[in-house]
């Protein structure tokens, strides 16, 4: 039975799912690991903190080292030693009280019992999820004899754009939420009580995604199927667009697989689309339509894919938080119909700004006349736009380029195209498989974009791995040179379709 102590990040988890908090407690190894990808969201969010906290001056850390936890246990004492000193400003303090205990981010005095709360997110607003942390982190302090007045997430604003050294007071923003904490405490008592009920009782609560929160819907659904592998390949669970609410409805319907859900549920198009597909086990092709989406096409074609960096804390001049940059692209052109595609392909491999040499290589190597063909056309074309103006010299040149601009989903997202295999999704890791069976992202290196801008920027802007780092750049073209050939085999596969 695990320990009735819960913490504040156990109480979180519980409001995402009550199983979630048990598993954590009680059977960890079946939850999945903490993954490099996410790893590395929490140390952008890290990187931010030290700016965050240059807006309280005077300030002690207390902290705790995670390969030492006698640091960790003797963190309340300390923590009530700084508070006795006075010390004006405590980042990450700890206190512990009634079975709770949380970290607190920073602790402002006010005087000798009351403070000023702040939790520093990296985050660009406040979000309900840090109503809830704050909630916890204020009755803590309440029972432990303190009075909290004011309630602040500092998060970092959208808007700044760098110039020079970082400006910490326009990279942070601060969103008073005082009342709605304030407001959250009487549901938090309950809620904290529940959570201690669950973590100890005996059994794991019902796994059912219908009682995840809705902001973590996604999340826990991956946990769920991982937790129940012998689930049919088409069972409810594998319906595209689900939330909690849907899934109490199916659940209580009776329907196991995705073929046996009622009509008269409030089911999106897209959702009756790949049940009706589904039920029929035929591909189904709306040619007319396809038909008419190819017609638009200009050769020669460019199948066209980046690959972008992303920090919290813009690296260079001119960008913005969680700017996605582009820092490579794969080309595949086709120049006339039915000739062989050829490949070009730019990488950049230092730690400037890579737009300039990366737009100009893509100059030389785009014509001024065809159709530019990609997938999930917003993701392109708004890097051609943040590129342009960012770039005046280069301005009319890319906005020329996003007027060519095909995106290759369509006839998938639309449903023109559909397959019970797609599982309701236009992915183009979910129509390739179906497609073309002989390409796979999974015999590569780098299977997915959040893996490749994260090697990227560990090993161009980090300098880490450097023995690794030819292996890298190497994988990376390998990956996005797979992204634009698979539209090239997903297009020829729609043109020998509409033939048939």
């Amino acid at each position: 039975m695990a320990s009735q102590t819960l913490s504040k990040s156990d109480y979180l988890l519980y409001l995402k799912h009550p199983a979630w908090l048990w598993l954590k407690k009680n059977d960890p190894k079946k939850l999945p690991p903490i993954d490099a990808n996410l790893q590395a969201l929490f140390d952008a969010g890290h990187e931010f903190e030290a700016y965050a906290e240059a807006l309280f001056p005077g300030g002690t850390t207390l902290g705790w080292d995670p390969k030492n936890y006698g640091s960790y246990q003797s963190l309340p004492g300390r923590t009530l030693a700084a508070i006795q000193k006075s010390t004006p400003v405590i980042f990450q303090g700890r206190l512990e009280a009634n079975g709770i205990t949380a970290i607190f981010d920073v602790l402002v005095r006010v005087d000798d019992h009351t403070f000023d709360l702040y939790e520093i997110k990296s985050s660009t607003k406040a979000k309900d999820e840090h109503i809830d942390d704050l909630a916890f982190q204020t009755h803590l302090l309440e029972l432990s004899g303190y009075t909290v007045r004011n309630v602040g997430v500092v998060h970092v604003n959208s808007k700044y754009v760098r110039s020079g050294a970082i400006n910490t007071l326009e990279l942070c923003s601060q969103t008073d939420v005082t009342e709605s904490v304030k407001a959250r405490l009487p549901l938090t008592v309950e809620k904290i009580a529940e959570a201690i009920a669950v973590s100890s009782q005996p059994n794991c609560p019902d796994l059912s995604p219908r009682f995840a929160s809705s902001g973590f819907f996604k999340e826990w659904l991956e946990i769920y199927n991982s937790l129940n592998p012998d689930l049919p390949k088409d069972s409810i669970y594998q319906l595209n667009r689900l939330n909690p609410n849907l899934v109490g409805l199916i659940e209580d319907s009776g329907a196991k697989v995705i073929a046996d859900i009622p009509d008269d549920l409030p089911l999106k198009k897209e959702q009756q689309r790949q049940i009706a597909v589904v039920k029929s086990g035929q591909r189904s092709i709306d040619k007319p339509r396809v038909q008419e989406f190819l017609s638009q096409l200009q050769y020669p074609l460019y199948f066209l894919d980046y690959e972008t960096l992303m920090k919290t804390v813009p690296p260079y001049d001119g960008t913005r938080p969680y700017q996605q940059i582009p820092f490579q692209y794969s080309l595949h052109i086709i120049e006339t119909p039915g000739a062989e595609p050829i490949h070009k392909e730019y990488l950049h491999r230092d730690a400037t700004n890579p737009c300039d040499a990366l737009i100009a290589r893509m100059r030389e190597d785009v014509g001024d006349t065809g159709s530019v063909i990609v997938w999930y056309e917003d993701f392109e074309k708004g890097r051609n736009g943040e590129m342009a103006e960012q770039h005046p010299d280069h301005s009319e040149w890319l906005l020329n380029l996003n007027g060519r601009v095909v995106d290759l989903m369509i006839p998938f997202f639309a449903g023109w195209i559909n397959d019970s295999a797609f599982c309701g999704s236009a992915s183009i890791k979910k129509v390739l498989p179906v497609l073309v069976p002989d390409l796979s992202y999974s015999v590569l290196a780098i299977h997915e974009g959040g893996t490749a801008q994260r090697l990227w920027m560990e090993a161009v802007l980090d300098q880490k791995h450097p023995d690794k780092r030819e292996q890298i750049m190497a994988d990376l073209i390998e990956y996005c040179k797979l992204d634009t050939l698979a539209m090239v085999r997903i297009y020829e596969d729609i043109i020998r379709s509409i033939r048939t």
